[in-house]
């Protein structure tokens, strides 16, 4: 599969991305989070959820997917209101169309 597209990293502070790269390890390591920091996604696809990070004046969202053998980040958006855009829905449907597919799925 090839990527394509220059991966840029969200504007968080240091403390939020550590708060990011502790959750990841968890889900890396087998567990399964839920609220408060995450919560399941289905209208986006199986297995996803959305990763909850607290900033200092923002709240960072960030689209996964579970796989067998690995976190597939599929967004990463700061939240803005009570409901998550439907744009970002549609980018997340179509990413993880796009992977099945390349992946062979």
């Amino acid at each position: 599969m090839v990527l394509k597209g220059e991966i840029k990293t969200p504007p968080m502070s240091v403390a939020a991305r550590r708060e990011t790269g502790f959750l990841l390890r968890r889900l890396q390591q087998g567990e399964h989070l839920s609220l408060p920091h995450s919560r399941p996604m289905p209208n986006i696809g199986a297995r996803c959820h959305e990763l909850r990070v607290n900033d200092a004046n923002k709240t960072w969202r960030i689209i996964y997917r579970v796989d067998e053998d690995a976190i597939l980040i599929v967004e990463v958006f700061e939240k803005k209101t009570r409901t998550t855009p439907q744009q970002v829905i549609e980018n997340g449907k179509r990413r993880l169309r796009l992977y099945d597919e390349a992946a062979g799925d």
